[in-house]
């Protein structure tokens, strides 16, 4: 951990953004709060790109990482997305619309955006309120399609962003994900395989939503020298 301003003592020191702000910066710095709880996120990720980070560096490590969602892809529906894919039409959704900004507040000041897939871990996720909500059918498609990635997997690709070189990361947006989509259904079915949900009942699906998108994070994996620690969903409810 490399920090310009702060004295030895505050690098383990938890502390509020009030105390570190115009005090310390950092070579290495996560943005990875949700955007509730904030009046203006954007201006809140901008202000910590310039306010907390020491900027990027000529051919060295280090890096401003937003965590935003796969979930601003735009497109048809059923298609596979990348890096590069359109996003939605922000003014169609305001959640939409806050993450974009704050994206374009990361890119303009050199850091990188983590765009994430619905991440869960065992008691977290869809799979937990499906099996344990009480409800006999679910809205949706059982064949929609979910892009998922474990907690521990994006905390290991922004670490992975913020070890590689600038010139790798900075102004560029990255897909993670595990690179393997399972339905809903089979999001419930692999669940059961986890002692915590065996012998639960995989509730019915009914509605004829749209079934979702694919992800292709090919490219960032490559680019990050990244691979996930579980390789599925499936894997780690098995494991």
């Amino acid at each position: 951990l490399e920090s310009v301003g702060c004295s030895s003592s505050d690098r383990f020191r938890v502390m509020t953004l009030e105390e570190v702000k115009d005090k310390c910066r950092f070579q290495d710095v996560v943005f990875c709060a949700p955007p509730s709880g904030f009046d203006d996120y954007g201006a809140a990720v901008t202000s910590a790109a310039t306010d907390l980070w020491s900027g990027p560096s000529e051919g060295g490590t280090g890096s401003f990482v937003f965590t935003s969602s796969g979930g601003v892809y735009g497109g048809v529906d059923g298609e596979t997305v990348n890096e590069t894919s359109e996003t939605s039409d922000p003014e169609s959704n305001p959640r939409t619309e806050r993450l974009l900004k704050a994206e374009r507040g990361t890119l303009q000041n050199g850091g990188c955006v983590l765009r994430l897939a619905g991440l869960y871990t065992l008691d977290r996720g869809a799979h937990n309120y499906w099996l344990t909500s009480g409800k006999e059918q679910i809205q949706g498609r059982e064949d929609g399609i979910l892009n998922l990635l474990h907690y521990d997997d994006a905390a290991g690709a922004c670490v992975a962003a913020l070890k590689a070189t600038t010139k790798t990361t900075s102004g560029k947006i990255f897909l993670v994900s595990d690179g393997m989509p399972v339905t809903r259904k089979l999001v419930c079915e692999s669940a059961l395989k986890a002692k915590k949900y065996r012998g639960m009942t995989v509730p019915s699906f009914g509605g004829t939503g749209p079934k979702g998108k694919l992800y292709d994070g090919s490219v960032t994996n490559e680019a990050l020298q990244w691979k996930p620690r579980y390789p599925s969903y499936d894997a780690f409810m098995a494991s």
